[in-house]
């Protein structure tokens, strides 16, 4: 399984509604590609301060590798990274493989 997470900090004057969309469109993938087995998303809630201007963050579940490297340049992926990243100032995204216990 791996997991395929990223922070994202929004260009000034993205909206609520509009940052909610982005979310929704990329949820919207699971189920159109395959091995994307869930994703969630959620705006940064901690107290610890740590986000360094991060205002969102998301998290996919991939069944395979495989899986996850066949999402990368899938054209529905395309498309949504056509309607999120300009409206994006930074992101990050990092994977790792999480081990079947």
């Amino acid at each position: 399984m791996v997991r395929h997470f990223g922070v994202f900090k929004f260009k000034a004057g993205i909206n609520g509604e509009q940052i909610d969309q982005c979310f929704r469109t990329m949820k919207d993938m699971v189920g159109k590609i395959e091995g994307l087995l869930d994703m969630e998303y959620g705006e940064y809630n901690s107290t610890e301060g740590l986000n360094e201007d991060f205002t969102h963050g998301f998290v996919m579940t991939f069944d395979t590798l495989e899986s996850r490297d066949a999402y990368l340049p899938h054209p529905v992926h395309e498309k949504v990274k056509e309607f999120v990243v300009p409206k994006l100032e930074r992101v990050i995204v990092f994977d790792i493989d999480v081990p079947q216990v």
